[in-house]
């Protein structure tokens, strides 16, 4: 299940932490954000909490809850081995559990808050990028101040400034010490897979309507859908074609109860199926 995209990866656990929110029509589970001055009322809506493993890009762990509920809650839930390197964007910023990740060697990167308060300990690097060159072009070391037992404790971390070559601006946070900089930022961009992991989630499956109007049949079907996105993914692999994850789901929704070896059928790249043997054909995706 590995992938090429990870090529240039120092970590061999980098594991990827990200939600994603799907609004329900009924106030079954408690949505998120303020009352719509319109409707009166804001809609429900449950949240998908997802880690996924970036080398093989499908799930090692996912929670269903509330759209209500804080990402950063997810945190506290998953187990991870050491040495791991964790990227999450800045909405899962809980510094209690970034120093207990640093005692356990657990490594992270993510983007500061721009509200985040800290102290400079001490500034690494500091340059000014030509014009049309990007990079990272600043690294301090910095301290935050987080409460545990209403006890004030300190967290050292590293802090990477980056500018794309779009011109944008990025700040980012790690505890590991020993990668470079450049690391830093490249690390970040792979969080970038879940994203698409979510798209191809929501585009190809059918999420937009629920067949059931209570809470255990939302969450089946949403069980359903990650159960049948990761078996898509393994048939993909399997067949070791260029087609794209769309095209494998339409011809797999098409054919799903028809007596075709799908596995063949994605291999072939012709316009015809051509039968090869008559005990060869089997309605099941995956044969034995």
């Amino acid at each position: 299940m590995s992938d090429s995209r990870t090529f240039g990866l120092t970590f061999k656990e980098l594991l990827i932490i990200d939600s994603t929110t799907i609004r329900l029509f009924s106030d079954i589970l408690k949505g998120v954000g303020r009352n719509p001055k319109n409707d009166g009322k804001k809609k429900g809506g449950l949240k998908v909490h997802m880690l996924i493993d970036a080398v093989q890009s499908v799930a090692k762990f996912v929670r269903i809850t509330e759209a209500k509920v804080h990402d950063k809650n997810f945190l506290t839930q998953i187990t991870v081995p050491a040495h791991s390197m964790l990227v999450f964007d800045r909405a899962y910023n809980y510094y209690k559990q970034f120093a207990k990740w640093t005692e356990e060697k657990i490594y992270f990167v993510t983007r500061q808050k721009k509200n985040a308060v800290c102290e400079i300990l001490k500034t690494v690097m500091d340059k000014v990028l030509d014009k049309g060159v990007f990079g990272v072009y600043k690294e301090e070391i910095i301290e935050f101040t987080y409460k545990e037992n209403k006890e004030e404790k300190k967290l050292k971390l590293r802090r990477i400034y980056y500018c794309d070559e779009k011109n944008r601006q990025f700040v980012f946070i790690t505890n590991n010490f020993d990668i470079t900089a450049e690391e830093v930022a490249f690390i970040y961009k792979k969080r970038w897979q879940i994203e698409l992991l979510f798209k191809k989630m929501k585009q190809n499956f059918q999420l937009h309507y629920f067949y059931g109007e209570n809470e255990n049949a939302i969450r089946t079907q949403v069980w359903c859908t990650l159960i049948a996105q990761l078996l898509l993914t393994v048939l993909q692999k399997m067949a070791n074609v260029k087609k794209a994850f769309s095209t494998v789901a339409t011809l797999v929704r098409i054919h799903l109860i028809s007596l075709l070896d799908v596995y063949e059928l994605l291999r072939n790249v012709k316009r015809t199926y051509s039968k090869k043997k008559a005990d060869a054909l089997t309605p099941s995706l995956f044969p034995v």
